[in-house]
């Protein structure tokens, strides 16, 4: 029961990263277009729209990493908040997985994105489960 309950917390948290970052990238995209270049395949009555749209300034690039950060401490607090015991090891694993994830999207883009871009992705996603993990124990009184 006790690895379910882990397993269960690592889901949530990653659950609610994956939501908020597929979120907030396509109502960036949709808000600001001239910010994001997208290459679309038109299909009948369907819009397509690549759901990973390349960075045209620093604009688009650093609210995107900004809001990349913030999904990620969302994603930690929950795991943290779902842990039943030792929240700071579930927190760890959850960073791990993204960093993991994240790095391997890093480079199946390779060449489509800026390195600059794909390396502040790559080390922003686990700061930010820490840093959402890590205020869920301030408000729980561990820190």
């Amino acid at each position: 029961m006790v690895i379910l309950h882990a397993f269960l917390a690592l889901v949530s948290g990653f659950a609610v990263t994956l939501a908020l970052v597929t979120t907030l990238t396509a109502l960036i995209t949709r808000l600001v277009p001239s910010w994001a270049k997208t290459e679309s395949k038109p299909q009948p009555g369907f819009p397509a729209v690549d759901l990973r749209p390349q960075p045209r300034g620093p604009g688009y690039a650093f609210v995107n990493l900004g809001s990349a950060f913030l999904s990620a401490a969302a994603g930690g607090y929950v795991t943290a908040w779902a842990a039943a015991a030792n929240p700071l090891i579930h927190v760890l694993a959850l960073a791990l997985v993204v960093l993991a994830l994240s790095a391997l999207s890093a480079l199946q883009s390779r060449g489509k994105q800026p390195v600059w871009y794909q390396l502040a992705l790559v080390a922003i996603t686990p700061i930010g489960v820490l840093a959402g993990g890590l205020v869920r124990l301030r408000v729980l009184g561990i820190l």
